[in-house]
């Protein structure tokens, strides 16, 4: 079936909610949500094999319009583009947003017509575009213009934190009886609709969300609404239900409390866009200065890809600079990569985007007047045909790039919420993986967001070190110099806090006794996120994987899910620990996690997850992080032509080290399947032929890779 059909026989009308013939009246074209799918495979597992159709056509009667009148529809899962079209005119399209959300349209005077009328939602057409499984429907025809209908009610929402009447720069977000996010009444800073709103103009407004500087006034059509009031990652949620009748003007004043403990740390976005500058999206730079203060974002990195924004003039017209320190940065967008840097001196010139050598790209990078941070951004997804780490550049087991290309930057994305992964652990895999390769790399949270509702600013995160009294007046430097040390935790939507022998922590290395080596762990979060596992990795080698179970209210302190500790052998060389926590993904619209952006897989579940920075051991006490790298570099310089002396003294390392001999072995010319290194193999501790074993799968998906391409 390419299409689905619905025909209204009877122009039937109805009364409003509330019953009263006086009033305005609407009438339904499509009660369903029907199923529609653009292109030929089915996108997500949790829509059925066949769609309705590809196409939805609607057709009914009614009488000509002489003035402006209201459709009203719902729409989910809608990543591609799709058109509405009435009687052959174009009244828009589909919002963009996989969220579930009721939005309207304007139907201008003399579009319906007397007799039958044809209403049809279809997809653009492009060949390049990949399948797009959307769910469309329960349609009303509204004889008022859009303004009145979305204005039928009036309610002012007020955000405070606890025990104190001063308003919060927040997140509101309106859900209808249906649990769908609600197109509001009101009117986004900077917009000029013809559709005069008679409430605040700071407000930054989409279907269902409102940011605003604590004080939010909108209307709505008569209904039914649950209110939520929140603020990100570290506060609390709140609610209120709402009845509302033609005419009603409502007030509520929503509580939340700081939940999350991070003292010490200043939460930074290093990925934010705005579409002023970035040219896609929808956040322009005012909205963008309300969601960063409304999501409790202190170190905001302007990253608009190609050009240096200095977000501080903007801020402080938007009376939001005393929420935030905005740093200068950009994304270097190449062909071959995207890197933030910051932060950049003021008038810097951009660095050549158009680069494809990395030798040349870098040194530019690095040439940039202040750039000190340089951060690989979603390696794992595939840009301009170009995936940096995809197994035909990269060899993730050792942390290298197999054509060469230097590694020349010192942080990386592993969690991208405008772009997450099927495996929610890959990215910090890889990660560990350039840690055991000698590339001392700072792991990144980011939020990537181009939007101001669709992806949410903020919800990827990393905490950085660093005084956090006024967030009007971090410290940029001492900041910077924190993330250089690895001393950050990456947030989206839980923290782990790891701390080695009751004394160091993220980015520090920990001398060891002799014996034992005492770990604790806290797992943290609000009270509307869960987590069920925490890990600890050792080179990137999991050591402790427990379950946390869920906790009454009161059995922990406010904000921590578990704490725990372990104690592990004091390991004979140099070592890297990383606590990650993880849990299901957040299914409520007022911060819901996006399903995967280039998925590997139709499954679209989704995850919250927080992990440390990594943590040292000087096993070797000699003062210095030693990578695997390095000690497979030595023993290679002394037993590189005895192979069963070099696999007896691996016995001493572990499966990182002995997956980088082997890689130095193989560029060495020594062929890993030769008799002698087979045999020597075979007898090996198991960690020795984990390391082998796991290295020579990863080359050979490298080669397999590199043929086909």
């Amino acid at each position: 079936m390419n299409a689905i059909r619905v025909v209204c026989l009877l122009a039937l009308t109805c009364p409003t909610l509330f019953g009263d013939d006086a009033l305005p009246r609407r009438r339904t074209l499509e009660p369903r949500l029907v199923h529609l799918r653009s292109g030929t495979e089915r996108e997500w597992s949790d829509f059925p094999e066949t769609p309705d159709g590809t196409h939805l056509d609607v057709t009914f009667n009614a009488a000509k319009n002489a003035s402006e009148q209201t459709l009203m529809l719902r729409q989910q899962d809608v990543k591609q583009q799709w058109f509405v079209v009435l009687n052959g005119k174009r009244l828009g399209e589909l919002t963009r947003d996989e969220n579930d959300m009721t939005i309207a349209f304007a139907i201008p005077a003399d579009t319906l017509r007397d007799g039958e009328n044809a209403l049809r939602i279809e997809p653009a057409p492009s060949a390049k575009s990949p399948s797009d499984d959307i769910r469309v429907g329960q349609m009303t025809l509204r004889d008022q213009p859009l303004g009145a209908v979305l204005s039928e009610a009036t309610i002012e929402i007020n955000v405070v934190e606890e025990d104190s009447p001063n308003n919060l720069p927040c997140r509101v977000t309106v859900i209808n009886a249906n649990g769908s996010l609600q197109v509001l009444g009101a009117e986004t800073i900077g917009t000029e609709t013809g559709r005069v709103f008679e409430f605040s103009p700071r407000l930054a407004v989409r279907p269902g969300t409102v940011y605003s500087s604590g004080n939010a006034k909108f209307g709505l059509p008569a209904g039914r609404y649950t209110i939520f009031a929140g603020r990100g990652f570290e506060y609390s949620l709140a609610k209120c239900e709402v009845s509302l009748a033609v005419g009603t003007v409502a007030k509520q004043t929503l509580s939340i409390r700081r939940e999350v403990p991070t003292p010490g740390y200043v939460a930074c976005d290093t990925h934010v866009h705005t579409l002023t500058h970035s040219g896609h999206g929808d956040a322009t730079i005012a909205e963008r200065m309300i969601t960063i203060a409304g999501e409790g974002i202190e170190l905001p990195i302007a990253t608009d890809h190609n050009v240096h924004v200095d977000y501080d003039d903007i801020a402080r017209e938007m009376d939001a600079r005393s929420r935030f320190t905005p740093v200068i940065g950009n994304e270097v967008t190449t062909p071959r990569g995207h890197f933030n840097i910051f932060p950049v001196k003021a008038g810097a010139q951009v660095p050549d985007f158009k680069q494809t050598d990395w030798r040349l790209l870098f040194d530019d990078i690095h040439r940039t007047p202040g750039v000190k941070v340089v951060i690989l951004n979603h390696a794992r997804d595939l840009h301009s045909g170009v995936r940096p780490f995809g197994p035909a550049l990269h060899n993730a087991v050792v942390g290298e790039n197999i054509e060469g290309w230097p590694l020349r930057f010192n942080g990386m994305e592993v969690v991208n919420s405008g772009a997450t992964q099927t495996d929610v652990l890959r990215l910090f895999h890889d990660w560990m993986g350039l840690l055991n390769g000698g590339h001392m790399v700072t792991p990144v949270g980011s939020s990537d967001s181009h939007d101001v509702a669709r992806y949410i600013v903020g919800q990827g995160r990393t905490y950085v070190h660093c005084k956090d009294r006024t967030p009007f007046g971090v410290d940029v430097d001492a900041a910077v110099n924190s993330f250089l040390q690895g001393r950050v935790m990456v947030s989206y939507g839980l923290l782990a806090e790891l701390t080695v022998n009751e004394k160091y922590s993220s980015g520090e290395l920990a001398v060891v006794p002799d014996d034992e080596v005492k770990v604790d762990v806290r797992v943290l979060g609000p009270h509307w996120v869960r987590a069920d596992r925490v890990m600890l990795f050792s080179n990137g080698t999991l050591l402790r994987d427990e379950a946390i179970p869920v906790s009454d209210d009161g059995q922990l302190p406010m904000g921590v899910k578990w704490p725990g500790n372990w104690k592990i052998p004091r390991p004979k060389h140099d070592v890297h620990l990383v606590a990650i926590a993880v849990g299901p993904g957040v299914e409520g619209l007022y911060w819901r996690t996006a399903k995967p952006y280039q998925p590997t897989s139709p499954d679209p579940t989704t995850h919250v997850i927080g992990c440390s920075g990594a943590v040292w051991l000087d096993a070797d006490h000699d003062g210095r992080r030693m990578s695997a790298k390095d000690y497979a570099g030595r023993l290679l310089a002394s037993d590189r032509d005895d192979v069963n002396k070099l696999v007896s003294r691996l016995a001493d390392f572990d499966e990182a080290t002995a997956a980088q001999v082997a890689h130095l072995l193989r560029l060495s010319g020594t062929s890993l399947q030769s008799e002698r290194l087979q045999t020597a193999l075979k007898t090996a501790a198991p960690p020795v032929q984990s390391g082998f074993r796991r290295y020579q799968e990863a080359w050979r998906e490298n080669e397999i890779a590199r043929t086909n391409r």
